[in-house]
């Protein structure tokens, strides 16, 4: 049943529609912390890694998240950071069409993905290029040059989503090799991996999965594909055998070739944690109540403050679980809206954006939200000088 505010904290007086950016903290999530911290470490020492099962701690919270991505067990390796994983799909990728030069993304994906993909390009130096066309004109960009279709499933300014199906088979037929980036979607709208049979995928999980700041991120292979792909990182923990310490990489024979460094125990805990509350939710169900929520605010917001503008599609079919507006003063009226109670953040250079998460929002928070909102706009609250001043972090 949705939602399930009692196994979050949420400050009183707070509307949370900021979990598209950092999960709010799981109840559980602080014990479990301390029982790693305390009795783990405290007490088992390096002994944790076996009799606290640290070492397969990856493994289990992989499988969790390949659940809710619809990708089968084994088939999703943790750790690391998302723009790690990246550049671990991105080169395995390029490795499986060397005869072509050509990576497309679109303008709308994060920058972090396309940095890494200049990084990459720049590392190599075989003459690849990257090509990122509006988001709506990528399917005319797919042809028999590209290596590699590397595309955000929900954009993470506007809350487009692709086609997930569509676009796959488009790269497919023209001979490239997909990668999703599932940052915005894993927890937020039902992903069929395996179905649509894109070779790799990647994401977080301090989103709308709730493992909280620096959380691992994950890397998805299809499973006819894990043990053709060759890592890039090929790190100890990849390694088929580590404790052999081999002075020679040998890939293991799993999705744990695509492992890196040390695991980071207490973040892996926490998401662990997080991930209970997942245990019975249906990705359809959570998806619908999610539209029924954006669908409230966004008619609502339109009603209630004409001076904004939706930028996020209408259409709920093409839209993930997070509403945008541009506002000329988007950033200080949305530091208004956070200094009353309702937290949503801004995206340069005039986009105020709410993330909707079922699993601890109602129709009643939309309704209290959207009074605050109207306030803030309308009143011109956010014209108060200590609402201009910018942050490191918006």
């Amino acid at each position: 049943m949705l939602p399930k505010k009692d196994q979050f904290l949420l400050p009183d007086g707070v509307i949370y529609l900021d979990g598209n950016s950092l999960g709010p903290l799981p109840k559980g999530a602080t014990a479990r912390a301390q029982k790693v911290i305390e009795d783990e470490w405290g007490h088992q020492l390096i002994r944790a890694w076996n009799t606290a099962g640290w070492m397969d701690l990856p493994r289990k919270v992989g499988d969790r998240v390949a659940r809710l991505i619809g990708a089968p067990a084994g088939s999703v390796a943790m750790g690391d950071t998302l723009s790690i994983k990246v550049f671990q799909a991105l080169a395995a990728a390029l490795k499986m069409r060397p005869d072509r030069k050509v990576i497309l993304s679109d303008n709308g994906n994060f920058p972090s993905d396309l940095y890494i993909a200049e990084g990459l390009i720049g590392t190599i130096d075989g003459g690849h290029e990257l090509r990122t066309p509006a988001p709506e004109d990528v399917l005319d960009h797919i042809t028999d040059e590209v290596a590699v279709v590397m595309l955000t499933q929900v954009d993470y300014r506007t809350g487009r989503m692709h086609d997930m199906a569509k676009i796959t088979k488009a790269a497919h037929a023209a001979g490239a090799v997909m990668i999703w980036d599932l940052a915005h979607s894993a927890g937020a709208v039902p992903v069929k991996m395996l179905a649509c049979q894109a070779e790799f995928a990647v994401g977080c999980t301090y989103k709308y999965l709730n493992g909280g700041p620096g959380a691992p991120a994950f890397i998805y292979i299809r499973p006819d594909l894990i043990e053709a792909t060759r890592p890039a990182l090929s790190g100890w923990l990849g390694h088929d055998a580590p404790f052999d310490f081999d002075l020679s990489y040998r890939p293991a024979m799993s999705t744990e070739r695509m492992r890196v460094g040390t695991p980071p125990i207490l973040q892996l805990a926490t998401l662990d944690v997080a991930l209970d509350a997942w245990d019975d939710v249906d990705m359809q169900a959570l998806r619908a109540a999610s539209v029924a929520l954006s669908e409230q605010f966004i008619q609502e917001v339109l009603d209630a403050c004409p001076t904004l503008k939706l930028i996020s599609p209408r259409d709920s079919d093409a839209r993930g679980s997070q509403v945008s507006f541009a506002f000329e003063h988007g950033y200080a009226a949305m530091q208004a809206c956070i200094d009353h109670g309702v937290i949503g953040d801004f995206r340069a250079p005039n986009v105020m954006r709410f993330g909707f998460t079922p699993l601890y929002l109602d129709a009643m928070d939309v309704t209290k939200a959207i009074e605050i909102i109207a306030h803030i706009v309308n009143d011109e609250v956010w014209r108060e000088a200590k609402y201009q001043q910018r942050s490191r972090v918006t």
